[in-house]
């Protein structure tokens, strides 16, 4: 099973991302976490990240998808991954779409969280973190809306698109997860 999750931050990906993982045994990859661990262990991908990251910039589309290839060329191909945070861009997703031809993998299904912005707004300022104020958590949300919406009409088109409502109790919308994910594969 390959699969991605979208939804705007505080939709719920990460709790649900993880019932997913123990349910299904798919590898979990954070774009995020892959490129910290690039950037640690010092390979050439991490360190060409480091120096654009050092000096204030946003890694390239080519970037995060030459750690995703690599990233994903070592998985076991049955055992299947769940994709987080990636892609964020039509460039992005295009391009994945591509290499996972290439590896004779393609994408089974993608999971879009829906969640109004009110309820998210309502969860980030509950979390209490430094960088979850109500201007900035707007800020991310417009930025969420701008890259993702082309990302939903693209997914929908290849008819590989689910939408869970990402509101109410975390088991029922999980069960209404593994039903989507038990009919897409």
């Amino acid at each position: 099973m390959r699969i991605v999750l979208l939804g705007a931050p505080g939709s719920g990906k990460g709790t649900q991302g993880e019932k997913i993982v123990d349910s299904f045994g798919v590898t979990h990859i954070s774009t995020g976490d892959v490129l910290r661990a690039e950037v640690a262990s010092g390979s050439p991908l991490g360190l060409q990240a480091k120096e654009i990251m050092d000096a204030g910039g946003l890694v390239s589309d080519e970037i995060i998808v030459g750690i995703a290839r690599e990233r994903i060329g070592q998985l076991d191909p049955v055992k299947g991954f769940m994709l987080d945070g990636f892609p964020r861009t039509l460039p992005q997703a295009e391009a994945l779409d591509a290499m996972l031809d290439e590896l004779g993998q393609p994408l089974d299904c993608i999971v879009l969280f829906d969640v109004d912005n009110e309820e998210i707004m309502t969860r980030l300022l509950a979390r209490k973190r430094a960088d979850d104020n109500e201007d900035t958590i707007r800020t991310r949300l417009q930025v969420y809306s701008d890259q993702t919406a082309p990302l939903i009409s693209y997914y929908r088109d290849q008819g590989k698109l689910r939408v869970v409502k990402g509101v109410g109790d975390v088991e029922e919308i999980f069960q209404t997860i593994r039903g989507v994910l038990e009919d897409a594969v």
